[in-house]
């Protein structure tokens, strides 16, 4: 493992409006307030913090058939393109705070401005890939792969706000780990697309290291690329993670959630990552938010190098 400090560039990403639950666009003051720079700052991290970014509401912003804010959400997600490309202008990771997973959209597009041959690993109960036309919710937190996919361009109307989107990843270049809550439409594109993915089911089955070592050879095993983690706190179980819009029992335990980001780390890949959907006013109790972001804090530390069996400082 490389003892050069890692460059960090951090995003904040105040944004609810791919969900119907306020409080989410909370998350990343939470995550600062928890010490998350400071303690990255402690483990040799170069961190520059980008700030929180303005998100504005659009005006007049009727649904899309049943896809709610349409315009806001693009727009939204537009913005954090820019500055997720800057960030990797800069050299730096990428460190988006949300935010609803909405946002993966622009997070991913961003980073694959400046790296095309990116790869993805989406650690979440869902799948998130509804299109506007299988979605039964119409919330675009539950849409933003189907947004990104080549093989899906041209199969679901444009969406007005998205019209800057260019699908950026192929069915091959994503994995998803934790998956326990697929709605049928989505299964079937999954199926059809033949997208690789490790549900709590395989993660049972397999085991978590197995799982990351088959992951990360599909991913990277013929070529070495950047890797972009995309993870949803509402893949671990909700007993680790309360705090958040739509907790499925049955999740990640905190070993097997750590793991993963552990595993990244050690490829040295990762260029990109997304921490999301901490909802800070949907804890029961302040203990419940204090777990919930702990948790996700602790994740984002082990994305860049804090081990659990302790850490070489030289």
């Amino acid at each position: 493992m490389s003892s050069k400090p890692k460059s960090v560039g951090i995003i904040g990403a105040p944004f609810s409006k791919g969900q119907p639950r306020g409080g989410v666009e909370e998350g990343p003051g939470a995550l600062r307030k928890a010490g998350l720079l400071e303690r990255l700052e402690e483990q040799a991290c170069n961190v520059k913090d980008y700030g929180d970014l303005a998100f504005v509401d659009v005006l007049n912003d009727t649904p899309f058939q049943i896809v709610k804010n349409p315009r806001t959400v693009g727009k939204a997600n537009e913005q954090l393109a820019a500055a997720v490309t800057a960030v990797k202008k800069d050299g730096r990771t990428s460190l988006v705070l949300g935010g609803d997973h909405s946002l993966a959209v622009g997070s991913i597009s961003g980073h694959a401005k400046v790296h095309p041959d990116l790869c993805v690993i989406w650690v979440d109960a869902h799948s998130d890939i509804n299109t506007p036309l299988t979605t039964t919710t119409g919330n675009l937190h539950g849409q933003p792969v189907s947004f990104l996919l080549k093989e899906l361009k041209g199969k679901f109307p444009d969406i007005p706000g998205f019209s800057w989107v260019t699908p950026c990843l192929s069915a091959k270049d994503i994995v998803y780990i934790g998956l326990r809550d697929v709605d049928p439409g989505e299964h079937l594109i999954i199926k059809e697309l033949g997208i690789k993915f490790f549900s709590m089911t395989e993660v049972d089955k397999l085991g978590i290291g197995k799982v990351m070592e088959e992951t990360l050879n599909y991913l990277i095993g013929r070529k070495k690329r950047p890797i972009h983690l995309s993870y949803d706190v509402d893949g671990l179980d909700p007993t680790l993670t309360p705090a958040t819009g739509t907790p499925v029992p049955g999740g990640l335990t905190y070993r097997e959630g750590l793991y993963i980001t552990e595993e990244v780390y050690k490829t040295g890949l990762l260029s990109g990552v997304d921490i999301m959907e901490v909802n800070p006013s949907l804890g029961k109790t302040p203990e419940e938010v204090h777990r919930t972001v702990n948790t996700a804090v602790a994740l984002t530390l082990s994305c860049f190098g804090v081990a659990r069996e302790g850490n070489d400082k030289k």
